[in-house]
């Protein structure tokens, strides 16, 4: 007896998702392919159609799927245009829209840059667009009933000489209509009859108006005449027309004969396209089913994780997870009826069909499908009327064949194996053929409510037990299918919980043998056993689940500070920046009035200009003080000062600063020190002696007559002369460095920018003939590079 695998697609419902693959193709021919494809059995083919495949499913995830618009198969009227024959418009429009197609496809495969090397590029490097053809057909035919009139210049001539002619009749026309002749006429109106243009007139009055009669009317009380005066102008008219019908003519076949020319790069484009659209269709589907690409072998292992069968709704199937040829090649599947186990039959067997398709399975990930060379299911009632067999000599027929055809290479499902004979002498066949399949090598699923071939799975090496379990409580299958456990099958509860009499009940289990008995009595142990594992493990995921929750939670949390304390950092360095241009500001207008006050400055009033020049000094050092210092008041333990003298390292109490004193008023008990590069006068109540200090001397500072000294003023370290003309810039560098001479500034930075060079040139040229520049450079990285020159004043 010969094998057909396709034998089997319709057992195993293959043929149904095949349909809903169609229903994914656009083009007709990618319809015909999806419903007629068979599994593959050479491995190698399909993992070539599994990973064309996936490479559609990538590209429809990153870029959306192309579209194939109206292509439609042209092969034929193509062939016919090779061979010299004229195409109707609608064919020739047919061939333009497939054009296109192929061009937008095209196109979109050229925008897909992000993905190289596919295994469908092939596909897209064999289509052609022809954008010459297709716009030349486009731009002469503008419908299947209509030529442009701009599809030849003789075309166009043709038309505009029938519309002048067409006008100059109906002026005649016109005025018989509306002239002496008008009374004569049935209707005012101007007609048609067989291309000519013609008056109704009144068939009494037939002899009032000369001319050629071309139709009467149903009721014969109106003729249509054409009269003699356009008769010469309609005949002119009618050869026009046969001439415009003979460039039609003419153009379709020019058309024609192009599309003949090309027809076979345009036919090997299309078969691309078929084969582009079937293979975007199984993508399509993958998508609804939320599939996965399964690893496959041809060493008959089979693990789906979580399956779905997928003509069961998303929302009602239930997941399983089964396996096959690893552990064990042979799988007892027991259970209640309507319990799901002929659906785990079929999701194994459809799985495996699909995935020896090239399409992709609804599972998870870490799945693996078996290509077997043969695939056979026995699964439903094939009981056959006609040749008088009853339901198990209907299967017993095809289980035979399977025993004759099935080999190592061989997946088996049956569906109550032996049922409906004699349990007895059923179950012992049943036992007896999986025991020759075993032999084989064959990997096979079955399904039976034989407790012998339960027994028979738990006492044989490479059978493995599973059940459909059922909640006694609710008298519902919860589909779950539970491997290495058989099933029970629960008659006595469910009838007790139906109401069944309890001494019906009770009379029942004493004719169960005492075997059946304990063997029941430890599968109900072992349920409860199971029962209790997988609440414990439910309890264990649950706390793992918390413990994960809680460790995100606290991971979140860390990040939320480190944000919030980057906000701050960024919002402190922002109020810094402002202080620094704040104090940078009031700096240059108290450099400035110190220039007024030296501008205006002589002998007569130097007491009170000084004195003046002070108070503004402290008053404008104090408020840039209290802005430059914008933290909190800190205290600092130990007892304040009272002895005090210039060097001494203290520590300012309400910042927590170290500090050097630089002048002291013993008087009104104050020390002016410096933190850094803050200086700032301190109470004496504020400072506290620092632990192990030295004193350190200070250096003596430069006298100018008549200016304040170096300890009660302060200059910025830096100047910014960015923007500014060069001689603006030399003189505001002289008045700076005079400035920095006077609060003793050892160094100084003049911020130029890089720009052209010309600033700084003029900049370093003036400091190269300074009296009061020891030495300059410029700046190092981190100091500003060429923007920036640092002088050392002498």
């Amino acid at each position: 007896m010969n094998y057909s695998i396709g034998r089997y697609v319709k057992t195993l419902e293959l043929d149904k998702i095949l349909e809903l693959l169609a229903n994914e193709a656009s083009l007709a021919d990618s319809k015909e392919l999806a419903r007629a494809i068979l599994p593959e059995t050479d491995i190698a083919l399909v993992e070539k159609t599994l990973k064309e495949t996936e490479d559609a499913y990538t590209f429809m995830s990153r870029y959306t799927a192309p579209s194939f618009g109206f292509a439609s198969n042209v092969s034929s009227p193509l062939r016919r245009a090779q061979s010299s024959a004229v195409l109707s418009p609608r064919e020739l429009l047919d061939i333009a829209e497939t054009l296109r197609v192929i061009r937008s496809i095209k196109d979109w495969r050229s925008d897909c840059s992000g993905l190289t090397e596919t295994t469908i590029d092939y596909l897209f490097d064999t289509l052609f667009p022809n954008k010459y053809l297709e716009e030349k057909i486009v731009f002469a035919i503008k419908s299947e009933d209509e030529i442009s009139d701009n599809a030849s210049s003789a075309l166009y001539d043709i038309r505009r000489k029938i519309i002048a002619k067409s006008g100059k009749i109906r002026d005649i026309l016109d005025k018989i209509v509306h002239g002496p002749t008008a009374k004569y006429l049935q209707e005012a109106i101007v007609t048609q009859r067989d291309g000519r243009f013609v008056v109704p007139l009144k068939v009494e009055h037939k002899g009032q108006l000369g001319g050629i009669v071309h139709d009467t009317s149903a009721t014969g009380s109106t003729i249509f005449i054409e009269p003699m005066s356009v008769v010469e102008t309609n005949n002119e008219i009618r050869v026009l027309r046969l001439r415009e019908q003979e460039e039609i003519e003419r153009i379709l076949a020019e058309l024609s004969a192009e599309a003949g020319n090309f027809a076979d790069t345009i036919i090997s484009s299309y078969n691309a396209l078929v084969k582009l659209n079937f293979i975007f269709a199984k993508a399509h589907l993958a998508y609804k089913m939320k599939a996965i690409v399964p690893k496959i072998n041809n060493k008959g292992e089979t693990y789906l994780k979580n399956a779905r069968h997928p003509l069961i709704h998303y929302k009602s199937v239930v997941p399983i997870t089964v396996g096959l040829g690893k552990d064990y090649n042979t799988l007892v599947i027991t259970g209640p009826n309507t319990g799901g186990k002929t659906v785990t039959l079929k999701t194994i067997g459809l799985l495996t069909l699909m995935t020896m398709c090239g399409l992709m399975i609804p599972c998870d990930d870490g799945s693996f499908v078996a290509v077997y060379e043969k695939v056979f299911a026995d699964i439903g009632d094939e009981q056959s009327i006609e040749q008088s067999l009853s339901t198990f000599s209907s299967h017993m027929v095809n289980i035979i064949s399977i025993l004759e055809n099935a080999d190592s290479n061989s997946l088996v499902l049956f569906d109550e194996l032996c049922a409906g004979t004699d349990p007895v002498e059923g179950a012992a066949l049943a036992k007896a053929i999986l025991m020759r399949l075993a032999s084989f090598g064959a990997k096979v699923a079955a399904t039976t409510h034989y407790p012998e071939l339960k027994s028979y799975a738990i006492d044989t090496e490479g059978v493995e037990n599973a059940s459909c379990e059922f909640d006694v409580a609710t008298l519902k299958p919860t589909y779950r299918l539970i491997i290495g456990m058989p099933g029970r099958s629960n008659a006595f509860a469910i009838s007790k919980r139906l109401g069944l009499a309890e001494d019906i009940i009770e009379n029942a289990k004493e004719q169960v043998s005492d075997e059946d008995m304990r063997f029941e009595r430890v599968v109900a142990a072992l349920e409860r056993a199971r029962s209790s594992a997988e609440r414990e493990q439910q309890r264990v995921r649950k706390l793992r689940a918390e413990l994960d929750a809680s460790k995100r939670k606290a991971e979140q949390r860390e990040h939320e500070l480190e944000t919030e304390r980057q906000k701050l950092m960024d919002k402190t360095r922002e109020t810094a920046n402002g202080i620094i241009e704040a104090a940078r500001y009031k700096s240059g207008l108290l450099l400035n009035e110190l220039e007024e006050l030296k501008k205006s400055l002589n002998a007569e009033n130097a007491a009170s200009m000084a004195e003046k020049a002070r108070a503004a000094y402290k008053s404008t050092l104090k408020e840039l003080e209290e802005t430059a210092d914008p933290v909190t008041e800190k205290t600092v333990s130990g007892e304040a000062v009272t002895n005090i003298k210039k060097g001494d390292i203290v520590v300012v109490a309400d910042i927590g600063r170290d500090a050097t004193v630089i002048d002291v008023k013993e008087n009104k008990k104050q020390a002016y020190v410096m933190s850094g590069s803050i200086k700032m006068w301190v109470e004496f109540d504020n400072l506290r002696k620092k632990k192990g200090s030295q004193s350190t001397e200070i250096k003596k500072t430069r006298k100018v007559t008549g200016m304040q000294s170096r300890a009660t003023r302060e200059v910025s370290g830096e100047l910014d002369i960015r923007g500014m003309a060069s001689d603006e810039a030399i003189m505001e560098l002289d008045s700076y460095i005079d400035n920095a001479i006077v609060s003793g500034l050892e160094t100084i930075r003049i911020i130029h920018g890089k720009g052209t060079g010309v600033l700084r040139q003029s900049v370093q040229a003036h400091l190269r003939t300074h009296k009061a520049i020891k030495s300059y450079r410029l700046g190092t990285f981190g100091e500003g590079e060429n923007g920036v020159t640092i002088a050392e004043l002498k």
